[in-house]
């Protein structure tokens, strides 16, 4: 077929279902014809999916049927969920504009009768996640199968592209453009904030000054879509807040909401909240038994995908989900999301608003229920980010060792490698423009001899250089064993749970599993279970008749405040601090607000408020940067560490995503160290010694010994197991930890190390952030003062403590008391 043939068809198409052909669809299918690479960003919903695909079809009506037998088009995407979603989406389509493509999928989900019809031929189209295509390419045939391909599309890029599984992708499109260096590659995008670097990560490549040469077009979408974003405010707002003082207290306006739609999304930040937060709805409103579901990735598949085909037929009211849902499935039927808590980010929030009103001119809506009254403050800013579009950009991993060194051995499975044309592709991967030669001979050394200290092993001589100058994989048990660990995602220790009758429900952690006894009851996939017993990393467990059990929990750290929501609350509270209360979330906030800034001051964007009160329990410092979690936990060990080079002194911390509170029973002369000062002027604030004095403030052994487990795990050092004989969490730590130990007396220059140790620093601590935060504090004046009792923002941080401390005492029966306490003291 010839391409204005082709092209007549595609407008047809669209005519014949009443749909526009918009602008940023007809530029993508402009340059992919012209065999242009690129980058789309356009709203979710808005058809970014219909724009690169129909360009795959357009190219594909100029290549003759000699040519286009064999895989064409590679379409790779995050989640499993999605590709069964995009199949359905790219087969309705191709049915009609080409009958003669097959399209298939290729995940951990494909049977493996599907598997072996592929490895004869691969379909016209193939749609895989990064894991499954990596394996493809550990396969000696890879070459010829990728031969005839002719378009790579990646899905959701902005997901990808600041984690691992996106480094991953990089060096096997790395791979596949040296095969084929005409290979025509698009991304799409909803919500990202540097837009140029994804462009320049997406398509590779280094001008030889380690910057990216950002070929290839960017292509925007209309991204004025209307996002609504609004509150639940709650009728009566604490003037003193601690964290999820509100939570189940919102239960009625939500059930109120959900009964206003046929279908609503009610997405949660953590997967224990989401099982809290079903079980009451379905109490409150057990008529609704059916109707309502719940989605989370603990979950077995088989119960996410009837919710999934729940939601898109519209046979479901509400589900209560977590960030499985988060990316784009299409359900036409869900007309409101409402967020649970702050999303802490706006990428997330425009990320989950996108979910309803999902197609081109709907209006997408979220709505924001707090769960403590500061959380107002967060939806404040948000809106007015979401406005303005403030979105966070994604930070890109930079030379993630293990992820190489598993690559090198991928590639030595699939056909071998010559070790200077390999480094110059994995320098044309953006992650490693700036490989330097001995670390790329580590890298080599490590894969082949185990390095200086696991040389005496040949089960780490994982490749072998032959007569012929190619490195391959001699030995085929470790080759084996190497496509069973593919994958930079590492899940957490998690235990099977199954009813004694044989029905499968999920996986928890081993951890919460290990504390129960039989006959204890917990809350998992909505329902309340009984504990029966373990068995070979399993949980058997039958329905309960109680009421009440202990919520199941799963690793994870709470996700910070991003800089653009600190920045965007900020702004609201110098309005405030102005008497300008806008919106109805600030003036329910007023009150709080009122206080602040009768017992203290109000934190701004020019003002970094400090606050010393002294108590029955000590000496409290109140600080409240607005930088996040992570930056405030390394800000308050970085003060406690300095402040405790000048005395003896030990200190209690909190925090939370405003500020920290460091308690101690001896007295600090906090006075003469902040007052009248600006930023400048306090020595605690200084960057000359930051890495050092973080280093020092905080266990980074440890820290790095529990991130090196991930990247040993990536690397292929630690291997866990065999299908239905899994190694336990205590096995896989013990390994881990013997490297570690081995490495660090033995190889100390190891490069697994160096990474362990950046991670924490990066990731776990955001040194990065922090630097920067502090740099932002420098150009702050300090609003020093002197509190008698505890401020707003002081007592959610007291209560933060604690949670922490073992004590007879309820925790809401304390927090109670000293709300009395402090509602007395704050009557005029």
């Amino acid at each position: 077929m010839s391409k204005s043939a082709m092209a007549q068809k595609v407008d047809a198409w669209f005519a014949a279902r009443g749909w526009k052909v918009f602008a940023f669809q007809r530029a993508v299918w402009r340059a992919a014809l012209a065999g242009e690479s690129g980058l789309l960003h356009a709203n979710t919903g808005s058809g970014k999916t219909y724009a690169v695909w129909l360009a795959a079809l357009l190219r594909g009506a100029l290549v003759s049927k000699r040519k286009s037998s064999g895989l064409r088009v590679l379409w790779i995407t995050p989640m499993r969920a999605l590709a069964a979603d995009t199949l359905r989406a790219l087969e309705e389509s191709s049915a009609a504009l080409a009958p003669e493509w097959t399209i298939g999928a290729r995940t951990g989900d494909t049977s493996s009768a599907e598997r072996a019809r592929q490895s004869r031929k691969l379909p016209s189209a193939l749609i895989t996640t990064p894991e499954s295509l990596s394996l493809l390419l550990s396969h000696a045939a890879a070459k010829a199968q990728f031969a005839g391909l002719d378009m790579i599309i990646i899905d959701e890029w902005h997901e990808l592209m600041g984690s691992k599984r996106g480094v991953q992708v990089q060096l096997a499109l790395a791979r596949l453009r040296y095969w084929n260096p005409q290979l025509v590659v698009w991304a799409l995008s909803a919500t990202m904030g540097n837009l140029a670097q994804a462009r320049e990560v997406l398509l590779g490549g280094s001008d030889g000054e380690g910057e990216g040469k950002a070929n290839g077009v960017l292509v925007e979408g209309d991204l004025r879509k209307q996002i609504v974003v609004d509150s639940l405010v709650p009728a009566n707002v604490s003037r003193f807040p601690w964290s999820g003082h509100l939570g189940i207290e919102m239960l009625r306006p939500v059930i109120d909401e959900i009964e206003q739609f046929n279908a609503t999304l009610v997405f949660t930040n953590t997967r224990s909240q989401s099982e809290l937060w079903y079980q009451s709805i379905l109490e409150a409103r057990p008529d609704w038994a059916g109707v309502i579901a719940l989605h989370h990735g603990s979950l077995d598949r088989e119960v996410r995908d009837w919710v999934e085909m729940g939601l898109k037929k519209g046979e479901l009211k509400a589900v209560i989900c977590t960030a499985s849902l988060d990316l784009g499935v299409d359900f036409l039927p869900v007309e409101r999301v409402l967020q649970i808590g702050s999303a802490k980010g706006i990428a997330r929030l425009l990320q989950r608003a996108g979910r309803s009103g999902h197609a081109p001119g709907r209006v997408s809506r979220v709505t924001l229920v707090p769960t403590n009254s500061l959380e107002l403050l967060e939806a404040a800013g948000a809106k007015q980010a979401v406005m303005a579009r403030r979105i966070e950009a994604r930070l890109v991993p930079n030379k993630p060792f293990d992820v190489l060194v598993q690559h090198l051995v991928t590639v030595a499975l699939g056909g071998g490698f010559r070790p200077e044309q390999l480094l110059a592709e994995v320098r044309s991967a953006w992650s490693y423009r700036m490989l330097s030669g001995e670390e790329w001979q580590w890298a080599l050394d490590f894969v082949a001899r185990g390095g200086q200290s696991l040389t005496a092993y040949p089960e780490y001589q994982r490749v072998l250089l032959d007569s012929e100058g190619v490195y391959r994989v001699p030995d085929v048990a470790i080759g084996r064993r190497h496509r069973m660990g593919i994958g930079t995602i590492v899940s957490d220790s998690s235990v099977q749970v199954k009813y004694m009758t044989g029905g499968r429900i999920g996986s928890v952690e081993e951890s919460f599993v290990g504390r129960l006894k039989a006959g204890d009851h917990f809350l998992f996939g909505g329902k309340i279970l009984e504990f029966v017993r373990l068995h070979e990393m399993t949980a058997f467990v039958k329905r309960a008749t109680g009421k009440r059990g202990a919520v199941s929990r799963w690793q994870g750290t709470k996700m910070p405040m991003s800089s653009e929501l600190a920045h965007a609350a900020l702004d609201q509270l110098r309005l405030a601090a102005e008497g300008r209360f806008i919106g109805p979330e600030m003036e329910a906030l007023r009150p709080l607000i009122e206080i602040q800034q009768r017992w203290s001051a109000l934190p701004t964007t020019d003002t970094l408020v400090v606050e010393n009160m002294k108590s029955r329990e000590g000496h409290h410092l109140f600080v409240y940067p607005f930088a996040g979690r992570s930056v405030h936990m390394g800000l308050a060990s970085l003060f406690a560490w300095r402040i405790g080079q000048q005395q003896p002194i030990t200190f209690s911390i909190a925090i939370n995503d405003y500020g920290f509170e460091l308690l101690s029973f001896e007295p600090v002369d906090w006075t003469t160290i902040f007052t009248g000062a600006t930023g400048r002027d306090v020595a605690l604030l200084g960057t000359e010694r930051l890495l050092e004095d973080v280093l020092e403030s905080l266990n980074a052994t440890q820290l790095s010994q529990q991130r090196f487990r991930e990247v040993a795990r990536i690397a292929g050092l630690v291997f866990q197991g065999y299908p239905g004989q899994p190694k336990s969490a205590r096995q896989v730590q013990a390994s881990s930890s013997l490297f570690f130990e081995v490495f660090r007396k033995h190889d100390a220059g190891n490069l697994l190390l160096t990474q362990a140790q950046r991670e924490v620093l990066e990731q776990e601590l955001e040194l990065t952030r922090l630097r920067d935060t502090l740099g932002e504090l420098h150009g702050r004046a300090i609003a020093y003062r002197d509190v008698r009792r505890a401020t707003p923002f002081g007592f959610a941080l007291m209560v933060e403590r604690f949670r922490e401390k073992v004590s007879t005492e309820k925790l809401s029966d304390r927090v109670a008391r000293m709300v009395r306490e402090l509602e007395n003291a704050a009557r005029p």
